[in-house]
């Protein structure tokens, strides 16, 4: 358990450090290639992907990502969240099939937890750079 959460304190300490990088122009398709790095190695931990399960798995996920991004924007969100439910349907068998029952529903938890984190991450650097800094003078 403790591992795990060394793991965790790790892996969120490097996306810290990716969203943090004020100074330096970092292009977006660097941001979005550590952040999925990133999660491709959280959800790897945290299923304990064999490696057989690891082939199998990363390109249906990668199908799986590429149908909800298909998603149409201008939908109604309702419609927007019904779509993405019924992707998630017919994905969920092929998830099972691969890494069993318990871990297919382990794994849809631990994405939305991942994308939950990442945007608390994302919302809290903003807050932090919109904040004016205080006079740090001496003597006034």
């Amino acid at each position: 358990m403790k591992k795990n959460i060394f793991i965790l304190i790790i892996l969120f300490g490097q996306l810290s450090m990716v969203i943090a990088q004020e100074n330096q122009p970092v292009d977006d398709a660097v941001k979005q290639e550590k952040i999925k790095a990133l999660y491709v190695a959280y959800v790897s931990q945290q299923l304990a992907f064999t490696p057989d399960e690891a082939q199998k798995f990363w390109p249906v996920h990668t199908q799986f990502e590429n149908d909800l991004g298909g998603v149409k924007k201008e939908l109604p969100e309702l419609d927007k969240q019904q779509a993405r439910l019924n992707i998630k349907k017919r994905y969920q068998d092929n998830f099972n099939k691969i890494i069993g029952t318990n871990r297919c529903e382990r794994f849809f938890r631990m994405d939305g937890e991942f994308k939950r984190k990442l945007m608390d991450r994302v919302q809290k650097q903003r807050n932090n750079q919109q904040r004016p800094r205080p006079n740090l003078r001496r003597g006034q």
